[in-house]
């Protein structure tokens, strides 16, 4: 399955407060910007609720994993058009060598590890870290916990095994595998799911931004 949605700013509050600075032509302002976005970590722990959420504004009633899964979403930048498209993966290792093939030409990863599992935390840093690093090094990686629901939730925490991850533990985690941010969120409730997009849109295009400075401000080749 692959969704296509359309997203304008007003009708579904895709509107950041971007800032960009330089000149240029007004045609090349308002060129559309594609972020290409990838999905990882351990298997069941909400990436594809989260994408289905977003892009469709409702919650999958039923788990059905996943290989591989496309979706995109137009959204509005500060006045500019961006497409999202967003990549859904496999967290299982029996996809360890097809994965990978989904993530050249990103431009940022969301690692996702549940807020009730301890063990996807723990991966984060001991699996999908090192692996980002194998094959893209150089691409930011936005932190993300979800099923923040749960912490709110009495019966579900007691009836847990493990205890929930405090937010205080995910940001020490995002620090050490040199996260641009860690962001949490609800597919369900939907609490906190709009600004982990418009932190991953955030990050991309402040990126893009820096290194036009970085070439603007550059000195000439001279030979002598």
């Amino acid at each position: 399955m692959s969704a296509v949605v359309e997203k304008s700013c007003l009708e579904n509050g895709q509107n950041f407060g971007f800032q960009f600075e330089g000149s240029g032509s007004k045609n090349k302002d308002m060129a559309m910007q594609n972020i290409k976005c990838v999905v990882v970590g351990d298997g069941a722990v909400g990436k594809t609720c989260l994408l289905i959420s977003y892009t469709t504004n409702s919650f999958p009633e039923e788990y059905i994993p996943t290989v591989f899964d496309n979706y995109s979403a137009n959204v509005m930048a500060d006045g500019r058009p961006v497409c999202l498209g967003l990549w859904d993966t496999a967290g299982q290792e029996d996809y360890d060598r097809l994965r990978p093939l989904s993530y050249p030409n990103t431009d940022i990863f969301l690692v996702c590890f549940a807020v009730n599992s301890r063990t996807s935390l723990a991966n984060v840093e001991a699996r999908w870290k090192a692996e980002l690093l194998r094959h893209e090094p150089d691409v930011p990686i936005l932190l993300v916990g979800t099923k923040s629901d749960l912490r709110d939730e009495e019966e579900a925490q007691s009836d847990s095994k493990e205890t929930m991850i405090t937010q205080d533990e995910a940001l020490a985690t995002a620090k050490r595998i040199d996260a641009v941010q860690y962001a949490e969120c609800s597919s369900l409730t939907q609490a906190g799911l709009k600004e982990v997009f418009d932190s991953a849109i955030r990050a991309v295009l402040n990126k893009r931004a820096d290194r036009r400075r970085a070439k603007k401000s550059s000195p000439l080749c001279s030979v002598l």
